[in-house]
């Protein structure tokens, strides 16, 4: 009797015993969910495609958070958009996969570059903004390199949303767009081509001017 006893007490002791193991087991495992879920995800930024093109990212990179002035040294079209203007560059938001670099025209702050890591190689797309902050009917537009490039230039020909957004503005003349970028130790330039259409300004890296004010959209 005493040993039938012993044995069903030594049951009930195991059972407790087990449950409590599981209860726990539970417990730990939400525990770690939870602070798994507190965790911040990273996203890896895209290896791009060539040495070349790794290289003229990280030539730009170099100017983050500096401003320059330029001036327009060719322009077909004389535009008055940037006659008797101040034009300044700004490299003002860099991380391992987009660079943001708002080009002021005197008091307009509403154009800004942004050159994407693509993971197939570089993207520049044009954000334009109204005073308000919000979008401009003809807005991030621009193109995708389709070579390797160099250390100090990267071209960009217009891709297909550009293209079908151009038509259905009613300028299919730029379709053949090709935006260019230079960067040299002393000079950073903006190009624009296409048939009869030039655009270039250069910028002097060797004079870092104070920083503008944030662009139209942005804080």
């Amino acid at each position: 009797m005493h040993k039938l006893i012993t044995l069903l007490i030594i049951g009930l002791v195991s059972t407790l015993y087990a449950s409590d193991m599981l209860v726990s087991a539970a417990t730990a495992n939400k525990s770690e969910q939870k602070t798994a879920a507190k965790q911040p995800v990273y996203l890896e930024a895209p290896v791009l495609s060539t040495n070349s093109q790794d290289a003229f990212w990280k030539n730009i990179l170099k100017h983050c958070g500096k401003a320059y002035e330029g001036k327009v040294v060719t322009d077909t079209a004389n535009s008055d958009a940037f006659a008797n203007k101040k034009l300044v560059m700004h490299v003002r938001e860099c991380n391992p996969y987009e660079i943001k670099i708002p080009f002021h025209v005197g008091d307009d702050a509403s154009r800004t570059w942004v050159i994407t890591k693509t993971g197939s190689g570089l993207s520049l797309k044009h954000d334009h903004r109204h005073k308000d902050g919000s979008l401009d009917q003809l807005t991030m537009y621009g193109g995708h390199t389709v070579d390797a490039g160099a250390a100090q230039v990267q071209s960009f020909p217009a891709d297909a949303p550009t293209k079908e957004m151009f038509t259905l503005q009613g300028i299919p003349q730029s379709n053949t767009n090709i935006w260019q970028m230079f960067i040299y130790p002393d000079t950073f330039s903006y190009r624009l081509i296409r048939e009869g259409r030039a655009f270039r300004v250069d910028f002097d890296l060797t004079k870092a001017i104070e920083t503008p004010a944030a662009p139209w959209g942005y804080y």
